[in-house]
């Protein structure tokens, strides 16, 4: 009996592997689609070939609690031809985070280098904004590169930026 199970997992795992599609910037809106855009400009400027975006490239999440879809661009595995590193630094790697306004236009709050980024759980009230905790370079919070910088901010259609001490 647990053979069968495993065999059925193992077939239910290819079937959604086969389901994925590849990923396409033209799925997202035109405000996505600029963001998206960087990645090939950069590439280029560095005659590095073509830009290949991971699968998770894009995340879709109501980050506002306004019930619309925001976006975050990650770019930490997106590669320039052979290069995996043309997106990311000692700092961490770029990120955009763009909310989706009233009027269906979406605007870019955040570009940065982020190490990595962690949604913080669903606020309790209902149409909160969703808090995002951010690890970066180090010299954000005063110190050096290596060292710990966590900083937290609530997501909503006010562009902001991380500033050095």
């Amino acid at each position: 009996m647990r053979h069968l199970l495993l065999l059925l997992a193992l077939i239910a795992s290819a079937a959604r592997a086969e389901d994925a599609k590849p990923f396409n910037p033209s799925d997202y809106p035109p405000g996505v689609q600029q963001a998206l855009r960087y990645a090939n400009e950069e590439c280029a400027s560095q005659d590095g070939g073509e830009v290949t975006f991971a699968p998770g490239t894009v995340r879709r999440i109501d980050l506002t609690g306004d019930g619309r879809d925001d976006y975050i661009v990650d770019f930490s595995e997106t590669k320039c031809g052979d290069r995996e590193t043309t997106y990311c630094g000692t700092g961490g790697c770029v990120m955009n985070i763009l909310v989706t306004l009233p009027d269906g236009s979406v605007r870019k709050v955040f570009d940065g280098y982020v190490r990595s980024y962690t949604i913080v759980a669903p606020p309790v009230k209902r149409g909160a904004a969703r808090t995002v905790r951010f690890d970066l370079h180090g010299s954000y919070c005063g110190g050096f590169g290596a060292q710990a910088c966590v900083k937290q901010k609530a997501i909503s259609a006010t562009p902001f930026a991380f500033k050095q001490p």
